[in-house]
């Protein structure tokens, strides 16, 4: 069931490889995420001390579950992959010069999973 997508990214990427990974999130993040409340437009993943981090993915807060807390719609938010997975990508990335983008958002059991190529 996907929720969020990136339809520039099919258009201005050629996609090699579509790969699943979870996400760290915060409560209210998930909430407004399953609200369809984020974008994708213009994120892209980095490689920070050997993890996998997604920049410029903006979630707005609903204001009915953030009264609480001082959200930050576009902080840096954690990829969730298999160390091998992080080994494969970074040699891609490192060696034949490959971008990470962000394809979907999507539910997968309960949880929020996001698709990148």
């Amino acid at each position: 069931m996907s929720i969020v997508q990136n339809r520039r990214a099919r258009h201005e990427y050629f996609i090699e490889e579509v790969i699943e990974a979870g996400l760290v999130l915060e409560g209210w993040e998930v909430k407004a995420i399953r609200e369809r409340r984020a974008q994708l437009a213009e994120s892209y993943v980095i490689v920070r001390d050997g993890e996998l981090w997604v920049i410029g993915m903006h979630i707005s807060p609903l204001p009915t579950t953030s009264t609480h807390i001082h959200a930050d719609p576009t902080r840096s938010r954690k990829l969730l992959l298999h160390r091998h997975q992080i080994n494969k990508l970074l040699g891609q990335v490192e060696q034949r010069g490959f971008t990470l983008i962000p394809l979907t958002l999507h539910c997968s059991r309960g949880r929020i999973k996001m698709d990148h190529g």
